[in-house]
Formats: structure tokens, C-alpha cells, sequence
């Protein structure tokens, strides 16, 4: 695939399964990426090369920044990690019982959150660093979403649950996906009225917090990736979504290696850009909108390939014309 002024691939991409891309707080330069191949890296994707790099023990299954200089990850090793840029070191922040799923960052409230394989979220202090608390979750985390003091966490057996980063002492909302296979991935919207939630049976949901009646009644699915051959329709995972910060459209990533966005609050698409090749694992938004991170990389739907595709990253100079709501 060539490069494009609009597109480049990333020179030293991750040598195996990419599991997160994630741009730093403040500007669109630095991309972190974990990996299958048990690295972080972090990438100045203006320079376009590798600025540092760590490992854990295994796989690495999601990262995050904390700030421009502090980043957190885990992974099959069941360990957080955090790591100063800096002074190029590590810190062992503490473990779950298995592997952690999702580590995310709230802003708001100055806290990470782990969720894992052994059905808990954590949350870590970033100051000490140490834990603040473990909290039990009906099954498995799959994938979890922090807009402000909100949290919203996807577990094993389509559950959802929100809860209130300043109080956990009990659920705020319990919930079942109103998709009927298994969640993929979750992310709220940056107005925090809501969540995008997708399935891996080519569906995704529009998800509202706000739980009175004429507000509810706005909420909605649709199907999307999905592509028709002779009449036979083949139906994809959706396992990633990114949201534009400024317009509040998002980003969505398939196994059917197409990217999408869309206007949720208008229920339009807005865009489809070319066929990666392979599928879309993970999907990453700048700051400020102006750049789309997508992680095309072979997830094992079809089993071993006689070939593996290569695990690549693409970065694309997003446009209004692809990203703002038709007014």
C-alpha cells in the first residue's frame, strides 16, 4: 500500500498482534502502541520513528498515557506497569489474579483503571503509584470506557455496567448490550451523554446514560461491516472504536479491514476509507481530531493463514469533510 499525503505507514511497527495505539494527551506527535510481541512503544509519528520502547514478560493486551511523559500497561504477565519517559524506567504498580484487559486513564478524577480476565477493576493512584481499591464485576472485563467520573465496563455474558469514579462503593446502572453477541469494545461519547457500543456480529449500539424514557427511546443500533459476494453476506467483528473530540462522531475498525465514521447523533455515515489489509484491531484519534491512528492487524478470525499479514499502522490526516456532522 502506498503512502499518500493524506496516509503513511509507520516505519518499525510491533512484530506481532498490535492490541492498542493511543496518541498522547496534549498533541497529535506521540502514538503508544502494545503489542502482541510483549512491547510498548512510543512513536513520534511527525518524525515517523520509534522513541522508546519497554517490555512486560507476555503480551501486552492494552496501554495508556497518564500525562506526555507517564505512561501505564498490562497484559498476560497479570502486571500494570507504569513507565517515565524521562528517566527511561519502570515501576511495578501491582497485579490482578489474571491477565488485565484494559487499562485506561480518567483525567477528571486522576485515576487509572485496570479491568481483567478475573472479573475485577482496579483503580491505581498514579501519585504513589498504588492501588485505591478493587471492585468485583459480574464476569470476565472485556473492555471499559472512562468519560469523566463516569466508567463503563463490557463483560463476558453482554453485561454492562456504570459506575461513578468518585463513589464505587456500589453500580450506578446494570444493563445487558442490547446487541446479542458478544461486546467487543465500548467507548463514551467526549459530551458524556452516552456510549458507543460494538459486537464482534457486525452491529453497533447507540447508548444513552441518561435514564429517563424520552431520553432512552433515543437509543439505537445499526449493522455495519459487512460485505456481500455473490449474494452470500460475510459478517465482521467490529473491534474498534475511536471518537473525534471535537465533533463527538467516532471511528469504527472491522475484520473486514474497513474503517468507518460516523455521525451517531444523526445516524449517518459519514465516510469509508480504503480496505486496509487485514483487519482493523485498534483505532486512535489525536487530541484534537486532526489525526486518525489505525492498527491493521491479523486477529486469528480465520485461524492460522499459510501467510500472516504484516501487523501495520497506518496514519491518516483526517479531514472536516470525513469527520464533522453534514450541518
Amino acid at each position: 500500500m502506498t503512502d499518500t499525503p493524506s496516509e503513511f505507514k509507520i516505519k518499525e511497527p510491533p512484530s506481532d498482534g498490535i492490541t492498542a495505539t493511543k496518541f498522547g494527551p496534549t498533541s497529535s506527535q506521540f502514538l503508544l502502541v502494545s503489542s502482541w510481541d510483549t512491547t510498548v512503544r512510543l512513536y513520534d509519528v511527525i518524525a515517523n520513528n520509534q522513541r522508546m520502547i519497554y517490555n512486560h514478560s507476555d503480551p501486552v493486551l492494552d496501554c495508556c498515557f497518564q500525562d506526555s511523559v507517564h505512561s501505564f500497561s498490562g497484559g498476560v504477565d497479570n502486571t500494570l506497569k507504569m513507565y517515565d519517559f524521562n528517566t527511561q524506567s519502570e515501576t511495578i504498580v501491582g497485579t490482578h489474579d489474571k491477565p488485565i484487559r484494559c487499562v485506561e486513564y480518567g483525567a477528571d478524577v486522576n485515576v487509572v483503571v485496570t479491568g481483567s480476565w478475573d472479573s475485577t477493576v482496579k483503580l491505581w493512584d498514579p501519585r504513589t503509584p498504588c492501588c485505591a481499591g478493587s471492585f468485583t464485576q459480574p464476569d470476565k472485563v472485556y473492555t471499559l470506557s472512562v468519560a469523566g467520573d463516569r466508567l463503563i465496563v463490557g463483560t463476558a455474558g453482554r453485561r454492562v455496567l456504570v459506575w461513578d469514579l468518585r463513589n464505587m462503593g456500589y453500580v450506578q446502572q446494570r444493563k445487558e448490550s442490547s446487541l446479542k453477541y458478544q461486546t467487543r469494545c465500548i467507548r463514551c461519547f467526549p459530551n458524556k451523554q452516552g456510549y458507543v457500543l460494538s459486537s464482534v456480529e457486525g452491529r453497533v449500539a447507540v447508548e444513552y446514560l441518561d435514564p429517563s424514557p424520552e431520553i432512552q427511546k433515543k437509543k439505537y443500533a445499526f449493522k455495519c461491516h459487512r460485505i456481500k459476494e455473490n449474494g452470500v453476506e460475510s459478517i465482521y467483528p467490529v473491534n474498534a472504536i475511536a471518537f473525534h473530540n471535537q465533533y463527538n462522531t467516532f471511528a469504527t475498525g472491522g475484520s473486514d479491514g474497513f474503517v468507518n465514521i460516523w455521525d451517531g447523533f444523526n445516524k449517518k455515515r459519514l465516510c469509508q476509507f480504503h480496505k486496509y489489509p487485514t483487519s482493523i484491531s485498534s483505532l486512535a484519534f489525536s487530541n484534537d481530531g486532526s489525526v486518525l491512528a489505525i492498527a491493521s492487524s491479523y486477529m486469528f478470525e480465520k485461524g492460522q493463514l499459510d501467510e500472516t499479514p504484516e501487523d501495520e499502522i497506518f496514519i491518516r490526516n483526517v479531514s472536516d469533510q470525513e469527520t464533522k456532522p453534514k450541518s
